[in-house]
């Protein structure tokens, strides 16, 4: 196989490897946020949940209802909690298979470079802002 050939069955790969991370993200947050609302509303007969994540992070988010689903807590609101995380989450897990791809599989700096600051503004907006 050519040195060609390779880097288009690597590229294939990649691009193979982010659309299952893209689906795979967006169909189980559909389904958390599904299995929750319905849950929602057959307990209480209203689709609407209030809100107030005002000075939270995305990871404070989920750490939060993490620790109550494992304490027992399950609530409807968990789940749709859960599926508004991965839907939030799965861009990221996006930049960081490039990151990976880019520094580990193609070994272009200038790429990774660009990934990582990519990966680096999301990660403060996500996790420390």
């Amino acid at each position: 196989m050519s040195a060609r050939a390779a880097d288009a069955s690597a590229a294939r790969r990649m691009d193979s490897l982010v659309g299952y991370i893209l689906i795979v993200g967006v169909l189980a947050s559909f389904g958390l946020l599904a299995a929750g609302l319905a849950w929602h509303w057959w307990s209480t007969g209203a689709a609407r949940l209030d809100y107030d994540l005002t000075g939270m992070t995305v990871f404070q988010f989920v750490v939060s209802d993490v620790r109550q689903l494992a304490a027992g807590a399950w609530r409807p609101r968990s789940f749709v909690n859960l599926g508004l995380a991965v839907l939030l989450l799965t861009p990221y897990a996006r930049v960081v298979a490039s990151v990976l791809y880019f520094a580990l599989v193609e070994r272009n700096a200038k790429y990774t470079v660009f990934t990582a600051f990519v990966l680096a503004t999301l990660t403060y907006s996500l996790f420390l802002r």
